[in-house]
């Protein structure tokens, strides 16, 4: 018989056959579609935190292999020839079969790996022979469909070791407090046998039964030659376990950002360092403690490893069991008013576009702009200041005259493009005032731009002084999607950056200094031999401190405050959060300071009275290195040429005096308002001498005006009578002792002298204020009287 005729014999056979296998395909494979805990770990396995499931239970996502000690175990005490049979094992239900039948009751299912796995992943089907001719069917499909590796895997995760744990990884930490890679021969044994009775591991019960079943493995495997006698007499004395140990805990709000990421039931390895993230909790719970005392309840740290561009270490609060203290909140993601945080930034793009070099002077005097009077920490003026100290002892009026002098719709603009995802509104939203606390803004992008600002510096070599435009780009977490030198292999470089090297090089020497204001604390305390560039911030009310520092290795970002905005005495950045963050610097080893960026930096001469560009007039100067814009600043304008008579006491013109007799010098010279303040900060100042008598210089203008001086509107309250409040109008003037007369309109107000301050009332509309002195020299100021 042919083949065509043998064919058409057994046709219905085969096409039996054919249904029958193609119905067997499409039997379904197992899914389990159990909720899992988000767990967190670091690179080497170690839990870091985990946050039991929606339905109650400890149950790890699925593991990508088993320990060798544990799959040893549970094959020798399950199935010892799973790696043999095709999902059923005859031999194992023949036996199943004569043992049941011998005791007139199911003792024993014959059951394979694979066929527990079909059993767990159809929870709640009764143990009947139908049920266990269909989980059969189905070990056989399921044996096509997976590796016995990934089998056993899914055994691994979803077998109940009981109670409300499932799996072996939930299993070890929740029974051992260690990863199941750590456990011993009698740990790995005790967990094997626990899917066949999981009732027995109750803490204090059964405890007898468990260790029968635990030595009986044992000895199975000596027997088996798995382990030796000695290997498994030593197992058998270890204890077993009695209460659940708690899972770590140690990134609690690390596991909120990422389930927020998409990451919820996911196992997420970290780049986290396990010894620095423990250390630095313990750095904050010890703050803390002494922090509470005045009703400071919450902080929050960053560590991040600025090369690689990796968080090392997350603490998000503080440890509380009274959530009413807000330690539930992440405050690394929470926005939270800047303070002066902001101010190295606008330091830094002002250097970088030339509007000042580093030690120029800056006025720091009285001022009023629309209504708004920002003042310093200490409420005192030092009428001029290098623009560098302004940073450092973090001086409010500079900050806002800077601002005012750069833009605030351009700085706006670039905080924008930094990323600060916070500051969404428009600039007139926040005025003046964003430089000084007047936005919220988050430490996780605090640390993201000051990170990228050292890593500009750190790889401008490298890059053949051109920018990497995702150099400012968040800091990796996950250690899977990769982070440092793997997202630079092929960085997008550009020719410029946000900011440049060279004014990222000058701002961060500057904040190398120590000088800080005084009543903000004892500054030695902090002293280090690592070098830091660092600086403090404190919002409105003390509701906010911050810290912030780095070096080329490592940044450190640190918020300390109230999460429901409380503000305190003395919760300042300086007080409270500059401790903790070098504390944590305490912990890190040390770091060699960046290199200079000499190819984006140039020498000029400056100034060394004025910090200016040296001009024609100027008598000390000395060179320095600036960044490459600094050469469009302009000259200094505080020296000028005057002429003394020839004793050198009086100023004296040509009108009024020989001219072969004069003696012409340079004289530093500061405007009136801000040498008021000034001379009495600096006793080496030297105002310009007076005019020999009878020999006055119509064209000399010594008085100026501090308020109103910038603004063309005073705004004035009404009083509860609705009517408007008297004003108190002020004036400086170079000649101490000299008398003002004031005059508003044609009404002669009064005289002054010293402290030229007059108090008046002012009505509503235009109005022009005139100032005679005892000289004759007239400043006139027009302004508008607005009653608010």
């Amino acid at each position: 018989m042919g083949v065509v005729g043998w064919l058409k014999r057994y046709k219905y056979v085969l096409i039996t056959l054919g249904v029958t296998g193609i119905a067997f395909l499409s039997l379904p494979v197992v899914r389990f579609e159990e909720y899992t805990n988000t767990i967190l770990e670091n690179q080497d396995g170690e839990l870091l935190s985990a946050r039991i499931t929606a339905d109650g239970q400890w149950r790890f996502p699925p593991c990508d292999s088993v320990p060798h000690k544990l799959s040893q175990c549970i094959c020798y005490y399950e199935d010892e020839y799973f790696h043999f049979h095709p999902g059923i094992n005859p031999v194992s239900l023949s036996k199943a079969l004569f043992w049941n039948i011998r005791a007139g009751r199911i003792v024993s299912g014959g059951s394979t790996i694979s066929m527990q796995v079909v059993r767990l992943s159809r929870k709640g089907k009764s143990r009947t022979i139908t049920q266990k001719v269909i989980e059969m069917v189905l070990a056989l499909r399921l044996e096509l469909a997976l590796s016995k590796e990934e089998i056993f895997g899914l055994y691994a995760s979803y077998a109940p070791f009981g109670g409300n744990v499932v799996g072996i990884d939930a299993a070890a930490w929740r029974y051992y407090g260690r990863p199941a890679h750590k456990l011993s021969w009698g740990e790995a044994a005790t967990l094997a046998v626990l899917p066949n009775a999981p009732a027995l591991i109750y803490p204090g019960r059964n405890q007898e039964a468990l260790r029968l079943k635990r030595d009986g493995l044992l000895q199975k495997l000596e027997m088996k030659g798995v382990i030796d006698s000695t290997s498994c007499e030593l197992a058998s004395y270890e204890s077993l376990p009695s209460r659940p140990h708690s899972l770590p805990q140690l990134t609690p709000h690390l596991l909120d950002r990422a389930e927020k990421e998409g990451l919820a039931g996911c196992r997420v390895r970290t780049t986290i360092d396990l010894d620095l993230q423990e250390r630095v909790s313990m750095l904050v719970e010890r703050h803390h403690q002494h922090l509470r005392q005045n009703e400071i309840h919450n902080a929050a740290v960053l560590l991040i490893q600025v090369p690689e561009q990796k968080v090392i270490a997350y603490v998000g609060n503080t440890r509380s069991e009274d959530e009413s203290n807000g330690s539930f909140v992440d405050i690394i993601d929470a926005p939270r008013s800047s303070g002066s945080i902001l101010k190295p930034l606008l330091y830094t793009f002002m250097l970088d576009e030339g509007e000042i070099l580093p030690d120029m002077l800056v006025p720091d005097i009285p001022t009023h702009i629309s209504g708004y009077s920002p003042v310093n920490f200490d409420r005192t003026y030092s009428g001029a200041v290098p623009a560098s100290t302004a940073l450092v002892r973090s001086l409010n009026v500079p900050a806002v005259r800077m601002l005012r002098s750069y833009g605030l719709e351009k700085f706006h603009s670039k905080l924008q493009t930094l990323g600060f995802s916070s500051i969404a509104r428009n600039p007139g939203h926040y005025g003046l005032t964003l430089i000084l606390g007047g936005a919220e803004v988050k430490l996780w992008d605090l640390c993201r731009v000051y990170a990228g600002m050292a890593n500009s510096l750190n790889h401008f070599q490298e890059y053949d002084y051109r920018y990497d435009q995702e150099q400012y780009k968040a800091p990796a977490y996950i250690l899977d999607k990769g982070s440092g030198k793997e997202s630079r292999l092929d960085p997008d470089l550009k020719n410029s950056g946000i900011m440049s090297t060279a004014s990222i090089w000058q701002c961060f020497e500057t904040l190398t200094e120590l000088e800080r204001p005084n009543q903000e604390g004892a500054w030695e305390q902090f002293s280090s031999s690592k070098t830091i560039a660092w600086k403090t911030g404190t919002s409105f009310g003390y509701r906010d401190a911050w810290a912030i520092g780095l070096n080329p290795d490592y940044l450190v970002g640190v918020w300390v405050g109230n999460a429901d905005g409380e503000g305190r005495p003395g919760l300042t950045g300086v007080n409270v959060a500059a401790p903790l963050m070098f504390d944590v610097f305490a912990l890190l080893p040390s770091s060699a300071w960046f290199e200079t960026p000499y190819d984006e930096m140039i020498d000029i001469e400056i100034c060394v009275a004025s910090g200016f560009r040296a001009g024609p007039d100027c008598e000390h100067t000395e060179i320095r290195m600036v960044p490459e814009a600094g050469e469009k600043m302009e000259v200094c304008p505080y020296h000028r040429i005057i002429h003394l008579d020839q004793m050198g006491q009086f100023r004296v013109h040509s009108d009024c005096y020989e001219t072969g007799q004069m003696v012409n010098t340079s004289w530093f010279v500061l405007p009136p308002v801000m040498e008021w303040y000034h001379k009495r900060k600096d006793p080496y100042y030297q105002s310009l001498p007076p005019f020999l008598p009878g020999c006055w210089e119509g064209n000399e203008k010594p008085m100026e005006l501090i308020y109103p001086k910038e603004t063309r509107q005073v705004f004035i309250p009404r009083g509860l009578d609705g009517r408007l409040s008297r004003v108190v109008f002020e004036a400086a003037h170079r000649e101490p002792g000299i008398s003002i007369h004031w005059h508003l309109d044609d009404q002669y107000l009064g005289e002054t002298s010293l402290i030229h301050q007059l108090e008046f009332l002012a009505p509503e509309g235009l109005h022009t204020l005139t100032l005679v002195d005892s000289n004759g020299n007239i400043l006139e100021k027009s302004f508008e009287v607005v009653g608010e």
